[in-house]
């Protein structure tokens, strides 16, 4: 007589998180400035204001959009303040920084609205394999996130997890 295999993942209690699972649609899109400068390096305001006014905003409805300077100018705080003011009515989400930066602003949003309290006192896995662009800080603040409320948080898939948290 064969002993039956039991599937102890399937039966257990275990709640696998899902970060990707978050991940909102929408374009991701790096703004960058330098073509608005005299020579790639210097603000001329009159220049740079006729560029925001003149410029087509609304081609970035729905969009996260990262704005930036590639060069190495030193560009006034307003100037970026300026033109996420005129984001502001279409785009989702307005930083300065990276693509990455932006990924982390869109999940730390995210995180810090997320409703845990489904999460009490269970076994928690963070799924870490992604096929989207999962910023790694994302998954520290969720494991900050989880922390009151889990009974334990682990990190991977639940044939091979890494215990990260247990509570006493």
């Amino acid at each position: 007589m064969e002993d039956e295999i039991i599937n102890r993942v399937a039966n257990s209690k275990l709640v696998t998180v899902n970060l990707e699972d978050y991940y909102p649609k929408g374009p991701r899109v790096l703004f960058d400035i330098k073509d608005w400068l005299f020579e790639g390096l210097v603000l001329r305001e009159k220049d740079f204001r006729n560029q925001v006014a003149e410029f087509n905003w609304a081609q970035y409805q729905d969009s996260y959009v990262a704005l930036t300077c590639s060069t190495d100018a030193i560009i006034p705080g307003w100037a970026f303040m300026l033109i996420s003011i005129q984001l502001q009515p279409y785009a989702k989400r307005v930083i300065i920084g990276d693509l990455e930066a932006l990924e982390t602003a869109i999940y730390q949003d995210i995180i810090t609205n997320l409703d845990v309290s489904e999460f009490k006192d269970m076994p928690i896995i963070i799924k870490g394999c992604s096929k989207k662009p999962v910023p790694q800080n994302a998954y520290i603040m969720l494991a900050n996130k989880l922390k009151p409320v889990a009974k334990s948080i682990m990190y991977g898939e639940a044939c091979s997890s890494v215990p990260l948290y247990k509570s006493k």
